[in-house]
């Protein structure tokens, strides 16, 4: 059998600069940034004139780290502002120490939680943040 471990997550936005903005404002750090395209990203995405700008960032502390993809051509299609009952996936969630400073960095920021921090039957304290094109990020805090 093989081993899986998570390595990234790929997010597809439509303005990279406002996504990055969220998720530093999260704690994030940008790793790195780059344009990407040719053949092999044409084979690999299965379509044609693939040009992407893209960055990667990783959570405070290391985990799994969020490839944040803005399509230049061809054009992104799709919606936003999607509820979290939408299918496919609807957020990531993230485990972290201070539940209440990262919703504070949040919303220092101008983001706003989809409706309150909860405590989940005594073993989690958490909370759905909304960033910019209905982006969710999960927060939660071991009680």
């Amino acid at each position: 059998m093989t081993d899986f471990r998570m390595d990234h997550v790929g997010v597809t936005v439509q303005d990279l600069d406002n996504a990055l903005a969220f998720f530093q404002a999260l704690g994030f750090e940008v790793e790195s940034r780059t344009e990407v395209g040719g053949p092999w990203a044409d084979r690999v995405n299965g379509l044609d004139g693939t040009l992407v700008d893209m960055a990667m960032v990783s959570p405070p502390g290391g985990g799994t780290k969020l490839e944040l993809t803005r399509f230049i051509s061809p054009d992104p299609v799709g919606e936003t502002d999607k509820p979290v009952n939408s299918f496919g996936f609807s957020h990531v969630c993230y485990q972290v120490d201070d539940v209440d400073a990262v919703i504070a960095r949040a919303r220092d920021a101008g983001y706003e939680l989809v409706r309150e921090l909860v405590n989940y039957e005594d073993v989690y304290r958490l909370a759905y943040i909304r960033g910019p094109e209905g982006l969710l990020v999960e927060v939660a805090q071991a009680v």
